[in-house]
């Protein structure tokens, strides 16, 4: 399974479920070159990641709220598929976090 594409966010532990999804579905995406970005409860960030061998680092700075905010990660690809990592904010907070492959709709309209 590659790396590279959207994962829904399914589960942040420092966060209830409710905040998840407060803007819009909770998410992480990276592309091939290490780019990316992530949204969850009120924050959205620009990622800059490097590739590890089971996962990826990165670096991250955004917005919360308004807040100018920033900090670092890291995600493991698990057996089952889903990617288990952390977000830690500079100066501040740190939470584990979940996703699974983002699903996408194959419904025609």
């Amino acid at each position: 399974m590659t790396l590279k594409g959207k994962w829904r966010i399914i589960q942040l532990e420092a966060f209830d479920e409710d905040y998840l999804d407060l803007v819009e579905p909770a998410y992480i995406q990276i592309d091939e070159r290490g780019l990316g970005e992530m949204a969850f409860g009120a924050l959205t960030a620009a990622l800059d990641c490097a590739y590890t061998q089971s996962g990826f680092d990165f670096n991250w700075d955004g917005s919360d709220e308004g807040d100018q905010v920033s900090g670092d990660g890291w995600a493991e690809l698990q057996d089952d598929g889903s990617l288990l990592g952390e977000i830690s904010w500079r100066n501040g907070d740190e939470t584990s976090f979940k996703a699974a492959p983002w699903a996408t709709s194959s419904t025609a309209c």
